[in-house]
Protein backbone atom coordinates (compact mmCIF):
# COMPACT_ATOMS: atom_id res chain seq x y z
CA UNK A 1 0.00 0.00 0.00
CA UNK A 2 1.24 3.50 -0.79
CA UNK A 3 2.33 5.87 1.98
CA UNK A 4 -0.67 8.12 1.26
CA UNK A 5 -2.95 5.20 2.03
CA UNK A 6 -1.20 4.56 5.35
CA UNK A 7 -1.47 8.23 6.30
CA UNK A 8 -5.16 8.29 5.53
CA UNK A 9 -5.83 5.20 7.58
CA UNK A 10 -3.81 6.60 10.47
CA UNK A 11 -5.78 9.85 10.32
CA UNK A 12 -9.06 7.98 10.30
CA UNK A 13 -8.05 5.89 13.30
CA UNK A 14 -7.05 9.07 15.14
CA UNK A 15 -10.40 10.64 14.33
CA UNK A 16 -12.20 7.59 15.61
CA UNK A 17 -10.24 7.71 18.84
CA UNK A 18 -11.21 11.34 19.41
CA UNK A 19 -14.84 11.37 18.25
CA UNK A 20 -16.00 7.80 18.04
CA UNK A 21 -17.64 8.56 14.68
CA UNK A 22 -15.07 7.72 12.01
CA UNK A 23 -15.45 4.46 10.14
CA UNK A 24 -13.37 2.62 7.54
CA UNK A 25 -14.86 1.11 4.40
CA UNK A 26 -12.79 -1.44 2.53
CA UNK A 27 -12.08 -0.95 -1.17
CA UNK A 28 -14.64 -2.56 -3.44
CA UNK A 29 -17.64 -2.27 -1.12
CA UNK A 30 -20.61 -0.90 -3.02
CA UNK A 31 -21.96 1.42 -0.34
CA UNK A 32 -18.65 3.08 0.50
CA UNK A 33 -18.77 6.78 1.50
CA UNK A 34 -22.52 6.67 2.13
CA UNK A 35 -23.25 9.70 4.38
CA UNK A 36 -24.78 9.15 7.79
CA UNK A 37 -26.93 11.43 9.89
CA UNK A 38 -25.28 13.83 12.32
CA UNK A 39 -25.42 13.14 16.02
CA UNK A 40 -26.25 15.95 18.45
CA UNK A 41 -23.93 16.16 21.44
CA UNK A 42 -23.96 18.53 24.43
CA UNK A 43 -21.62 21.51 24.25
CA UNK A 44 -18.71 21.43 26.70
CA UNK A 45 -18.20 25.16 27.13
CA UNK A 46 -20.50 28.22 27.08
CA UNK A 47 -19.80 31.94 27.42
CA UNK A 48 -22.32 34.60 28.53
CA UNK A 49 -22.06 38.37 28.86
CA UNK A 50 -24.31 40.66 30.92
CA UNK A 51 -24.17 44.44 30.23
CA UNK A 52 -23.68 46.95 33.04
CA UNK A 53 -27.18 47.31 34.56
CA UNK A 54 -27.54 51.08 34.57
CA UNK A 55 -26.63 54.47 35.93
CA UNK A 56 -29.19 55.04 38.69
CA UNK A 57 -28.26 55.03 42.38
CA UNK A 58 -31.78 53.71 43.00
CA UNK A 59 -31.32 50.64 40.81
CA UNK A 60 -31.86 47.20 42.33
CA UNK A 61 -30.49 44.45 40.09
CA UNK A 62 -31.12 40.73 40.37
CA UNK A 63 -28.86 38.27 38.54
CA UNK A 64 -30.19 34.76 37.97
CA UNK A 65 -28.32 31.88 36.35
CA UNK A 66 -29.29 28.28 35.67
CA UNK A 67 -28.40 25.23 33.63
CA UNK A 68 -31.45 23.09 32.86
CA UNK A 69 -31.40 19.61 34.33
CA UNK A 70 -30.80 16.97 31.68
CA UNK A 71 -34.11 15.53 30.44
CA UNK A 72 -35.86 17.63 33.03
CA UNK A 73 -34.65 15.34 35.79
CA UNK A 74 -30.98 15.63 36.67
CA UNK A 75 -27.58 16.59 35.38
CA UNK A 76 -25.12 14.18 33.86
CA UNK A 77 -21.72 14.18 32.22
CA UNK A 78 -18.43 15.54 33.47
CA UNK A 79 -18.35 17.89 36.45
CA UNK A 80 -17.95 21.53 35.55
CA UNK A 81 -18.17 25.12 36.72
CA UNK A 82 -20.39 28.11 35.85
CA UNK A 83 -19.41 31.54 37.13
CA UNK A 84 -20.23 35.14 36.32
CA UNK A 85 -17.47 37.54 37.35
CA UNK A 86 -17.08 41.30 37.21
CA UNK A 87 -15.60 42.84 34.11
CA UNK A 88 -12.80 45.37 34.44
CA UNK A 89 -15.37 48.18 34.28
CA UNK A 90 -17.67 50.00 31.85
CA UNK A 91 -16.62 53.27 30.24
CA UNK A 92 -18.98 55.79 28.71
CA UNK A 93 -18.29 58.16 25.88
CA UNK A 94 -18.92 59.26 22.33
CA UNK A 95 -17.88 56.88 19.58
CA UNK A 96 -14.14 56.32 19.34
CA UNK A 97 -13.35 57.81 22.75
CA UNK A 98 -15.76 55.53 24.59
CA UNK A 99 -13.01 53.11 25.55
CA UNK A 100 -10.43 55.73 26.56
CA UNK A 101 -11.41 55.68 30.22
CA UNK A 102 -10.81 51.94 30.46
CA UNK A 103 -7.54 52.15 28.51
CA UNK A 104 -6.24 54.76 30.96
CA UNK A 105 -7.33 52.58 33.85
CA UNK A 106 -5.46 49.61 32.36
CA UNK A 107 -2.32 51.72 32.02
CA UNK A 108 -2.58 52.86 35.64
CA UNK A 109 -3.08 49.28 36.80
CA UNK A 110 0.02 48.17 34.89
CA UNK A 111 2.07 50.99 36.44
CA UNK A 112 0.99 49.83 39.88
CA UNK A 113 2.13 46.24 39.33
CA UNK A 114 5.43 45.16 40.87
CA UNK A 115 7.71 42.75 39.03
CA UNK A 116 5.87 39.85 37.47
CA UNK A 117 3.08 39.83 40.05
CA UNK A 118 -0.34 39.40 38.44
CA UNK A 119 -3.68 40.68 39.69
CA UNK A 120 -5.89 38.17 41.47
CA UNK A 121 -8.72 36.84 39.33
CA UNK A 122 -12.06 38.55 39.83
CA UNK A 123 -14.22 37.15 42.57
CA UNK A 124 -17.35 35.53 41.11
CA UNK A 125 -20.54 37.54 41.51
CA UNK A 126 -22.56 34.40 40.94
CA UNK A 127 -21.65 30.70 40.90
CA UNK A 128 -23.85 27.80 39.89
CA UNK A 129 -23.52 24.59 41.89
CA UNK A 130 -25.69 22.09 40.02
CA UNK A 131 -28.01 21.74 37.03
CA UNK A 132 -31.71 22.25 37.60
CA UNK A 133 -31.52 24.75 40.47
CA UNK A 134 -30.85 28.44 39.75
CA UNK A 135 -28.50 30.69 41.70
CA UNK A 136 -29.36 34.32 42.45
CA UNK A 137 -27.36 37.41 43.45
CA UNK A 138 -28.50 40.99 44.08
CA UNK A 139 -26.63 44.27 43.56
CA UNK A 140 -27.71 47.84 44.41
CA UNK A 141 -26.73 51.19 42.93
CA UNK A 142 -25.23 52.57 39.75
CA UNK A 143 -21.76 51.07 39.97
CA UNK A 144 -22.66 47.46 39.16
CA UNK A 145 -20.31 46.40 36.33
CA UNK A 146 -20.84 44.27 33.28
CA UNK A 147 -20.40 40.54 33.94
CA UNK A 148 -18.38 37.97 32.01
CA UNK A 149 -19.03 34.27 32.53
CA UNK A 150 -18.04 30.80 31.41
CA UNK A 151 -19.63 27.42 32.06
CA UNK A 152 -17.93 24.06 31.48
CA UNK A 153 -18.71 20.37 31.73
CA UNK A 154 -22.23 19.37 32.69
CA UNK A 155 -23.09 23.01 33.52
CA UNK A 156 -22.39 24.22 29.95
CA UNK A 157 -25.32 22.78 27.89
CA UNK A 158 -28.18 25.28 27.95
CA UNK A 159 -26.51 27.58 30.48
CA UNK A 160 -28.62 30.74 30.82
CA UNK A 161 -28.46 33.96 32.82
CA UNK A 162 -30.59 37.05 33.13
CA UNK A 163 -30.32 40.39 34.82
CA UNK A 164 -33.43 42.26 35.95
CA UNK A 165 -33.16 45.81 37.25
CA UNK A 166 -35.91 47.73 39.05
CA UNK A 167 -35.70 51.54 39.01
CA UNK A 168 -38.65 53.21 40.72
CA UNK A 169 -37.74 56.88 40.13
CA UNK A 170 -36.19 59.02 37.40
CA UNK A 171 -35.90 56.90 34.25
CA UNK A 172 -38.06 54.33 35.97
CA UNK A 173 -38.64 50.88 34.66
CA UNK A 174 -38.28 47.16 34.99
CA UNK A 175 -35.27 46.48 32.78
CA UNK A 176 -34.71 42.86 31.80
CA UNK A 177 -32.17 41.30 29.46
CA UNK A 178 -30.96 37.79 28.85
CA UNK A 179 -27.20 37.61 29.13
CA UNK A 180 -25.98 36.66 25.68
CA UNK A 181 -23.16 34.87 23.91
CA UNK A 182 -20.50 37.04 22.27
CA UNK A 183 -20.67 37.65 18.54
CA UNK A 184 -19.52 39.88 15.69
CA UNK A 185 -22.76 41.11 14.07
CA UNK A 186 -25.93 42.50 15.74
CA UNK A 187 -29.05 44.29 14.45
CA UNK A 188 -31.20 46.57 16.63
CA UNK A 189 -34.35 47.91 14.97
CA UNK A 190 -36.50 50.15 17.26
CA UNK A 191 -33.62 52.21 18.63
CA UNK A 192 -34.00 56.00 18.50
CA UNK A 193 -32.11 59.29 18.45
CA UNK A 194 -35.25 61.34 19.24
CA UNK A 195 -34.90 64.10 21.83
CA UNK A 196 -37.25 62.23 24.19
CA UNK A 197 -35.02 59.13 24.11
CA UNK A 198 -31.65 58.30 25.62
CA UNK A 199 -30.43 55.03 24.09
CA UNK A 200 -27.03 53.57 24.93
CA UNK A 201 -25.35 50.75 23.04
CA UNK A 202 -23.56 48.55 25.60
CA UNK A 203 -20.60 46.54 24.30
CA UNK A 204 -18.92 43.91 26.50
CA UNK A 205 -15.68 42.13 25.61
CA UNK A 206 -15.14 38.66 27.17
CA UNK A 207 -11.62 38.11 25.89
CA UNK A 208 -8.10 38.95 27.05
CA UNK A 209 -7.40 41.20 24.06
CA UNK A 210 -9.17 44.38 22.95
CA UNK A 211 -12.01 44.29 20.42
CA UNK A 212 -12.75 47.02 17.87
CA UNK A 213 -16.38 47.68 16.93
CA UNK A 214 -18.35 49.85 14.50
CA UNK A 215 -21.87 51.21 14.98
CA UNK A 216 -23.92 52.14 11.91
CA UNK A 217 -27.27 53.93 12.17
CA UNK A 218 -30.12 53.86 9.63
CA UNK A 219 -33.23 56.03 9.63
CA UNK A 220 -36.30 56.25 7.36
CA UNK A 221 -34.22 57.93 4.64
CA UNK A 222 -31.20 55.66 4.84
CA UNK A 223 -27.82 55.83 6.54
CA UNK A 224 -27.27 58.45 9.25
CA UNK A 225 -23.71 59.47 8.44
CA UNK A 226 -21.19 59.55 11.26
CA UNK A 227 -17.47 58.99 11.62
CA UNK A 228 -17.43 58.73 15.41
CA UNK A 229 -19.26 55.39 15.28
CA UNK A 230 -16.26 53.73 13.69
CA UNK A 231 -13.31 52.05 15.37
CA UNK A 232 -14.67 51.92 18.93
CA UNK A 233 -12.16 50.14 21.16
CA UNK A 234 -13.59 47.79 23.78
CA UNK A 235 -10.74 46.94 26.19
CA UNK A 236 -10.08 43.37 27.29
CA UNK A 237 -12.71 41.93 29.65
CA UNK A 238 -14.39 45.33 29.87
CA UNK A 239 -17.52 47.15 28.77
CA UNK A 240 -18.17 50.34 26.82
CA UNK A 241 -21.45 52.24 26.49
CA UNK A 242 -22.11 54.68 23.66
CA UNK A 243 -25.00 57.18 23.57
CA UNK A 244 -26.22 56.73 20.01
CA UNK A 245 -27.67 60.24 19.72
CA UNK A 246 -24.07 61.53 19.89
CA UNK A 247 -23.20 59.58 16.74
CA UNK A 248 -25.40 61.73 14.50
CA UNK A 249 -26.89 65.23 14.39
CA UNK A 250 -30.26 63.89 13.22
CA UNK A 251 -33.07 63.34 15.74
CA UNK A 252 -35.02 60.34 14.38
CA UNK A 253 -37.80 58.36 16.05
CA UNK A 254 -37.18 55.00 14.37
CA UNK A 255 -33.55 53.98 13.99
CA UNK A 256 -31.88 50.66 13.21
CA UNK A 257 -28.47 50.26 14.83
CA UNK A 258 -25.99 47.79 13.32
CA UNK A 259 -23.07 46.69 15.49
CA UNK A 260 -20.16 44.81 13.94
CA UNK A 261 -16.61 44.06 15.04
CA UNK A 262 -13.43 44.54 13.04
CA UNK A 263 -11.42 42.51 15.51
CA UNK A 264 -12.51 40.35 18.43
CA UNK A 265 -16.05 39.71 19.59
CA UNK A 266 -18.47 41.42 21.95
CA UNK A 267 -21.83 41.11 23.59
CA UNK A 268 -24.22 43.88 22.55
CA UNK A 269 -27.50 45.29 23.87
CA UNK A 270 -29.21 48.70 23.90
CA UNK A 271 -30.46 50.30 27.10
CA UNK A 272 -33.36 52.58 26.19
CA UNK A 273 -34.87 55.40 28.23
CA UNK A 274 -37.88 57.54 27.38
CA UNK A 275 -39.09 60.68 29.14
CA UNK A 276 -42.65 59.35 29.51
CA UNK A 277 -42.58 55.55 29.19
CA UNK A 278 -39.54 54.57 31.26
CA UNK A 279 -36.59 52.31 30.52
CA UNK A 280 -35.90 48.79 29.29
CA UNK A 281 -33.35 46.79 27.31
CA UNK A 282 -33.61 46.25 23.57
CA UNK A 283 -32.03 42.91 22.61
CA UNK A 284 -30.78 42.14 19.12
CA UNK A 285 -33.13 40.85 16.44
CA UNK A 286 -32.63 37.43 14.94
CA UNK A 287 -30.33 37.55 11.90
CA UNK A 288 -31.91 38.88 8.68
CA UNK A 289 -34.39 36.44 7.17
CA UNK A 290 -37.52 36.52 5.02
CA UNK A 291 -40.01 35.39 7.68
CA UNK A 292 -40.00 36.75 11.23
CA UNK A 293 -41.91 35.97 14.42
CA UNK A 294 -42.20 38.46 17.31
CA UNK A 295 -43.88 36.59 20.20
CA UNK A 296 -45.43 37.72 23.45
CA UNK A 297 -47.43 40.93 22.92
CA UNK A 298 -49.35 41.47 26.18
CA UNK A 299 -53.14 41.35 25.99
CA UNK A 300 -53.45 44.81 27.57
CA UNK A 301 -50.98 46.57 25.25
CA UNK A 302 -52.23 50.12 24.59
CA UNK A 303 -49.72 50.83 21.82
CA UNK A 304 -47.58 48.60 19.59
CA UNK A 305 -45.07 50.00 17.10
CA UNK A 306 -43.38 47.78 14.52
CA UNK A 307 -39.93 48.78 13.25
CA UNK A 308 -38.30 46.83 10.40
CA UNK A 309 -35.17 47.14 8.26
CA UNK A 310 -33.97 45.47 5.05
CA UNK A 311 -30.15 45.38 5.03
CA UNK A 312 -29.71 44.11 1.48
CA UNK A 313 -30.04 45.66 -1.98
CA UNK A 314 -33.70 44.69 -2.46
CA UNK A 315 -36.88 46.16 -0.98
CA UNK A 316 -39.08 43.91 1.16
CA UNK A 317 -42.85 43.62 0.91
CA UNK A 318 -44.17 42.03 4.08
CA UNK A 319 -47.52 40.61 5.04
CA UNK A 320 -48.37 41.55 8.63
CA UNK A 321 -50.47 39.17 10.74
CA UNK A 322 -51.37 38.95 14.40
CA UNK A 323 -51.45 35.36 15.64
CA UNK A 324 -54.09 35.55 18.36
CA UNK A 325 -55.86 33.03 20.53
CA UNK A 326 -58.23 32.04 17.72
CA UNK A 327 -55.93 32.26 14.70
CA UNK A 328 -54.28 34.82 12.41
CA UNK A 329 -55.81 38.21 11.62
CA UNK A 330 -54.54 41.11 9.52
CA UNK A 331 -54.55 44.53 11.21
CA UNK A 332 -56.93 46.84 9.39
CA UNK A 333 -55.04 49.39 7.32
CA UNK A 334 -51.69 47.74 8.03
CA UNK A 335 -52.07 44.41 6.26
CA UNK A 336 -48.81 44.96 4.35
CA UNK A 337 -45.57 46.80 5.05
CA UNK A 338 -43.05 47.93 2.45
CA UNK A 339 -39.48 48.18 3.72
CA UNK A 340 -37.12 49.92 1.32
CA UNK A 341 -33.54 48.77 0.99
CA UNK A 342 -31.32 50.10 3.80
CA UNK A 343 -34.12 52.28 5.16
CA UNK A 344 -35.91 51.86 8.48
CA UNK A 345 -39.69 51.50 8.30
CA UNK A 346 -41.97 52.09 11.29
CA UNK A 347 -45.72 51.62 11.63
CA UNK A 348 -48.06 52.25 14.55
CA UNK A 349 -50.25 49.19 15.11
CA UNK A 350 -51.98 50.87 18.07
CA UNK A 351 -53.82 48.48 20.44
CA UNK A 352 -53.64 45.62 17.98
CA UNK A 353 -54.26 42.84 20.51
CA UNK A 354 -57.67 44.21 21.63
CA UNK A 355 -57.53 42.52 25.02
CA UNK A 356 -56.15 39.18 23.84
CA UNK A 357 -52.52 38.04 23.84
CA UNK A 358 -50.83 37.72 20.47
CA UNK A 359 -47.66 37.48 18.42
CA UNK A 360 -46.71 39.17 15.18
CA UNK A 361 -45.87 37.18 12.05
CA UNK A 362 -44.12 38.85 9.10
CA UNK A 363 -44.00 36.91 5.84
CA UNK A 364 -43.23 37.79 2.18
CA UNK A 365 -46.31 39.09 0.38
CA UNK A 366 -45.52 36.94 -2.66
CA UNK A 367 -44.49 33.88 -0.68
CA UNK A 368 -41.18 32.11 -0.98
CA UNK A 369 -38.08 33.00 1.01
CA UNK A 370 -38.52 36.73 0.48
CA UNK A 371 -36.08 39.55 1.18
CA UNK A 372 -34.13 39.24 4.45
CA UNK A 373 -35.26 41.73 7.12
CA UNK A 374 -34.86 42.38 10.84
CA UNK A 375 -37.60 43.72 13.11
CA UNK A 376 -38.62 44.61 16.65
CA UNK A 377 -41.67 45.87 18.51
CA UNK A 378 -41.98 48.72 20.98
CA UNK A 379 -44.87 47.81 23.26
CA UNK A 380 -46.58 50.20 25.69
CA UNK A 381 -48.87 49.22 28.55
CA UNK A 382 -50.94 51.62 30.63
CA UNK A 383 -52.21 55.13 29.96
CA UNK A 384 -51.21 58.69 30.82
CA UNK A 385 -48.53 58.95 33.50
CA UNK A 386 -48.80 55.20 34.09
CA UNK A 387 -47.40 54.19 30.68
CA UNK A 388 -44.48 51.78 30.54
CA UNK A 389 -42.60 50.54 27.44
CA UNK A 390 -40.91 47.23 26.65
CA UNK A 391 -39.34 45.70 23.54
CA UNK A 392 -39.82 42.45 21.64
CA UNK A 393 -37.24 41.65 18.93
CA UNK A 394 -37.86 39.06 16.23
CA UNK A 395 -36.57 35.73 17.49
CA UNK A 396 -35.87 32.18 16.45
CA UNK A 397 -37.91 29.16 17.57
CA UNK A 398 -37.51 27.31 20.85
CA UNK A 399 -36.01 24.40 18.95
CA UNK A 400 -34.81 21.60 21.16
CA UNK A 401 -34.78 23.73 24.32
CA UNK A 402 -34.94 27.33 25.56
CA UNK A 403 -34.74 28.75 29.08
CA UNK A 404 -35.88 31.91 30.84
CA UNK A 405 -33.83 32.21 34.01
CA UNK A 406 -35.62 34.80 36.18
CA UNK A 407 -39.13 33.94 37.34
CA UNK A 408 -40.94 34.77 40.57
CA UNK A 409 -43.86 33.25 42.46
CA UNK A 410 -46.08 35.88 40.85
CA UNK A 411 -45.81 38.08 37.78
CA UNK A 412 -44.60 35.68 35.06
CA UNK A 413 -46.54 35.04 31.83
CA UNK A 414 -45.35 32.56 29.22
CA UNK A 415 -46.38 33.17 25.59
CA UNK A 416 -46.21 30.35 23.06
CA UNK A 417 -47.01 30.70 19.35
CA UNK A 418 -47.05 28.18 16.50
CA UNK A 419 -46.75 30.00 13.15
CA UNK A 420 -46.81 26.72 11.23
CA UNK A 421 -48.19 23.34 12.24
CA UNK A 422 -49.79 22.59 15.59
CA UNK A 423 -47.14 21.80 18.19
CA UNK A 424 -46.75 20.36 21.67
CA UNK A 425 -44.19 21.63 24.16
CA UNK A 426 -43.07 20.58 27.60
CA UNK A 427 -42.59 23.38 30.14
CA UNK A 428 -40.36 22.66 33.12
CA UNK A 429 -40.43 24.86 36.21
CA UNK A 430 -37.05 24.22 37.83
CA UNK A 431 -36.44 23.70 41.51
CA UNK A 432 -36.44 26.96 43.45
CA UNK A 433 -33.19 28.76 44.18
CA UNK A 434 -33.76 28.40 47.95
CA UNK A 435 -36.11 25.45 48.00
CA UNK A 436 -38.92 23.69 46.18
CA UNK A 437 -39.16 20.92 43.61
CA UNK A 438 -39.56 21.10 39.86
CA UNK A 439 -42.94 20.83 38.15
CA UNK A 440 -43.55 19.79 34.54
CA UNK A 441 -46.55 20.67 32.36
CA UNK A 442 -47.35 20.05 28.69
CA UNK A 443 -49.09 22.53 26.38
CA UNK A 444 -50.50 22.17 22.87
CA UNK A 445 -50.39 25.25 20.63
CA UNK A 446 -52.72 25.15 17.65
CA UNK A 447 -51.51 26.20 14.22
CA UNK A 448 -51.52 29.97 13.70
CA UNK A 449 -52.35 30.81 17.31
CA UNK A 450 -50.77 32.21 20.45
CA UNK A 451 -51.47 31.12 23.99
CA UNK A 452 -50.44 33.07 27.08
CA UNK A 453 -50.37 31.06 30.29
CA UNK A 454 -49.39 31.50 33.89
CA UNK A 455 -46.50 29.05 33.93
CA UNK A 456 -46.17 26.24 36.45
CA UNK A 457 -44.49 27.12 39.76
CA UNK A 458 -42.22 24.71 41.66
CA UNK A 459 -43.94 22.98 44.55
CA UNK A 460 -42.89 24.55 47.84
CA UNK A 461 -41.09 27.38 46.03
CA UNK A 462 -38.59 29.47 47.94
CA UNK A 463 -36.70 32.13 45.99
CA UNK A 464 -36.79 32.33 42.21
CA UNK A 465 -36.93 29.68 39.52
CA UNK A 466 -36.30 29.08 35.83
CA UNK A 467 -38.61 28.04 33.01
CA UNK A 468 -37.38 25.65 30.33
CA UNK A 469 -39.42 25.02 27.18
CA UNK A 470 -38.79 21.90 25.07
CA UNK A 471 -40.43 21.08 21.75
CA UNK A 472 -42.08 17.66 21.92
CA UNK A 473 -43.80 17.35 18.55
CA UNK A 474 -45.26 19.27 15.63
CA UNK A 475 -44.08 22.50 14.04
CA UNK A 476 -41.79 25.21 15.39
CA UNK A 477 -42.80 27.14 18.49
CA UNK A 478 -41.66 30.67 19.35
CA UNK A 479 -41.80 31.77 22.98
CA UNK A 480 -41.42 34.78 25.25
CA UNK A 481 -41.60 35.32 28.99
CA UNK A 482 -43.13 38.53 30.40
CA UNK A 483 -42.31 39.57 33.97
CA UNK A 484 -44.66 42.17 35.50
CA UNK A 485 -44.12 44.09 38.74
CA UNK A 486 -46.81 46.79 39.09
CA UNK A 487 -45.61 49.74 41.21
CA UNK A 488 -47.75 52.71 42.31
CA UNK A 489 -50.17 52.37 39.43
CA UNK A 490 -47.47 51.81 36.81
CA UNK A 491 -47.54 48.44 35.03
CA UNK A 492 -43.79 47.86 35.01
CA UNK A 493 -42.87 44.93 32.80
CA UNK A 494 -40.16 43.41 30.65
CA UNK A 495 -40.30 40.76 27.90
CA UNK A 496 -37.54 38.29 27.05
CA UNK A 497 -37.78 36.04 24.01
CA UNK A 498 -36.74 32.38 24.35
CA UNK A 499 -34.84 31.09 21.30
CA UNK A 500 -33.01 27.75 21.18
CA UNK A 501 -30.21 27.83 23.77
CA UNK A 502 -27.66 26.09 21.54
CA UNK A 503 -27.00 23.49 24.23
CA UNK A 504 -26.17 20.83 21.67
CA UNK A 505 -24.16 20.79 18.45
CA UNK A 506 -24.46 18.54 15.41
CA UNK A 507 -21.45 16.26 14.98
CA UNK A 508 -21.57 14.41 11.64
CA UNK A 509 -20.54 10.78 11.52
CA UNK A 510 -17.48 10.43 9.33
CA UNK A 511 -17.33 7.61 6.80
CA UNK A 512 -13.99 7.14 5.04
CA UNK A 513 -14.05 5.74 1.51
CA UNK A 514 -10.77 3.92 0.76
CA UNK A 515 -11.89 2.44 -2.54
CA UNK A 516 -9.83 4.96 -4.50
CA UNK A 517 -6.59 3.96 -2.85
CA UNK A 518 -4.11 1.71 -4.62
CA UNK A 519 -2.75 -1.42 -3.03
Amino acid sequence: MKSSSLSLIAGTVALAAVTGFAALTAPGETNAAEPKAATRLPVERSTLLCPAPGRSDLAETTYTTVTPAADGAGGGGEAGTAELTQSNGTAGGTGKDAGDKDKKKDEEDKKGEKGDKKADPAKPVLSLKEPGRPAIAEVSGADAPALVGTATGRLAPGWAAQQTTLVEAGSRGLLGVSCSAPGTDFWFPAASTAKSREDYVHLTNPDDTAAVADIELYGPDGSLKSDVGEGITVPARSGVRVLISTLTSEAVEDVTAHVTTRTGRVGAAIRTADDTTGSDWLAASVSPTGTLVLPGIPADATSVRLVAFAPGDADADLKVQLLGTNGPISPSGNENLRVKSRMTAGVDLKDITKGEPGSLLLTPVKGGKGTPVVAALRVVRGKGDGREAGYIPATGPVGAQATGADNRAKGSTLSLTAPGATATVKVIASAGSDGGEQVVKTYTVKSGTTIAVTPPVPSGLKGGYALTVRTESGGPVHAARTLSLPKDGVQMFTVQTLPDDGGTVAVPEAVQDLSVLDD
